[in-house]
């Protein structure tokens, strides 16, 4: 009985929070030629242009600079800061609405058993989500939709946020192979303990590392046999398990490893060196014990969140600010990611804010989560940076966009197209503000 008013109550819930979508509809495709002119322009590289003017012609950024000369549809933006859209490096955006497994009717991110590598996390994407909504209020325009649960989970899409269905919100599909790699800490309780994957099941007295160390040894032989596979010049049968692998093998995949030990790492390198991917480290929360082997095996870094605890108890309490600098320093391309369920993701931008508190410059920041995801995702011959040929993913902000107390965004654009800032939470502050009469 218990188990049905549980049952009936999370329904409700669910219901309730999910009826009467918020009246915000995907802007149609821009048209025509736009200005944003008296702009100080952040553009992603490094380099700041005072004074300057973006001319937005259908959907694509035509030119940057000074001394353009702007006419028709101009959008003035002085005394403003223009950026970059930002981009969500990792997420389950889309496929789990609210935090944890509170509701099981808004969970779609992950399948059973641990050879999942024929599945594609985007046609489980919902754009009705009402959390891109508030993602795109904090000027986060682009994601990595990532499946989750299992050894290979699948593949990962990237999305624009503005869109009515995931055919429309696809940006680049398939983009990659992930990899939960299981933890080699022969221990059962502290950071680790209660994350899926984290350890190995095994029976009382087993070892936990050599368990860990056999799944990682299948998951290899797994990949050996897809690499013998596509050698046959034929096959009598399909294997959907090894086809959805052959982008890693023909370079047009990233293999994606979420792992953040350094012994983890090492075998990451391994995985590298032997198959021959384009091996990215998710999380990477040590990687700063070993940025110059990174750097050598040309091997970038997302890392996951810096609002954390150290990985290991004899780090640094303030270790996760520091790392972003550290690998910086060691010339390893890496970037910022935010995978906070309880905030939703929304904390990216402020994420690089605190990294600058901690060494990095604001435009190296600002880079973390603009250019140099873009390169990591492999999209930045398309976005990441406000230059001439790219799709015109802008924010326009009053103040600082790293800065919680100035960042607020005015104008958003999806590939030329202004884009909507309202949201549910935008919604309900309008609605008390009336109520209590604030509005006036």
């Amino acid at each position: 009985m218990k188990k049905i008013v549980l049952s009936i109550i999370s329904f409700l819930f669910f219901t309730l929070f999910v009826k009467a979508q918020d009246d915000v509809y995907p802007a149609p495709q821009q048209k025509g030629t736009i200005y944003i002119t008296n702009a100080t322009i952040h553009v992603g590289n490094g380099q700041v242009i005072e004074n300057g003017i973006i001319e937005i012609k259908d959907g694509k950024i035509a030119k940057v600079g000074t001394g353009i000369s702007a006419s028709g549809n101009v959008i003035d933006a002085k005394g403003k800061q223009v950026y970059p859209g930002l981009i969500l490096p990792n997420t389950d955006l889309g496929l789990r609405e609210i935090a944890g497994n509170a509701v099981r009717g808004s969970n779609d991110f992950a399948e059973l058993g641990d050879w999942n590598t024929n599945i594609r996390s985007v046609v489980a994407y919902n754009t009705d989500s009402r959390i891109i909504g508030v993602l795109r209020a904090n000027g986060i325009l682009l994601a990595n939709v990532t499946p989750l649960g299992g050894l290979l989970p699948g593949s990962s899409t990237i999305v624009q946020l503005d869109a009515w269905n995931w055919e429309d919100a696809a940006y680049k599909m398939d983009i990659g192979i992930h990899f939960n790699m299981p933890g080699l800490l022969a221990r059962s309780r502290g950071r680790f303990a209660g994350f899926p994957g984290a350890f190995p099941q095994a029976g009382a007295g087993a070892d936990p590392v050599k368990a860990a160390m056999d799944k990682i040894d299948d998951v290899k032989r797994f990949f050996r046999e897809a690499r013998a596979y596509f050698g046959e010049p034929s096959h009598k049968e399909t294997n959907l398990k090894f086809e959805g692998v052959k982008g890693l093998f023909d370079k047009k995949q990233k293999f994606y490893v979420h792992c953040d030990q350094v012994k983890q790492m090492l075998i990451a390198i391994d995985f590298a060196k032997e198959f021959g991917f384009n091996v990215v480290i998710v999380g990477g929360s040590d990687s700063w014990q070993i940025a110059d082997l990174l750097k050598q095996n040309n091997i970038p870094v997302i890392l996951n969140r810096e609002f954390n605890l150290p990985t290991l108890e004899d780090d640094d309490v303030d270790q996760p600010f520091k790392t972003p600098y550290l690998l910086k320093k060691a010339g390893v391309l890496f970037c910022l990611n935010d995978d906070f369920e309880e905030t939703r993701y929304r904390n990216l931008p402020f994420n690089a804010g605190q990294a600058v508190a901690y060494g990095l410059s604001k435009e190296e920041a600002l880079q973390a989560i603009t250019l140099d995801a873009a390169k990591i995702l492999g999209i930045d011959d398309r976005t990441g940076s406000i230059e001439s040929g790219k799709d015109a993913n802008i924010l326009i902000c009053n103040g600082d966009i790293l800065d919680m107390r100035t960042s607020v965004i005015t104008d958003a654009f999806i590939q030329g197209r202004k884009v909507s800032l309202d949201n549910k939470q935008t919604q309900l502050y309008d609605r008390y503000m009336h109520k209590y009469g604030l509005d006036k």
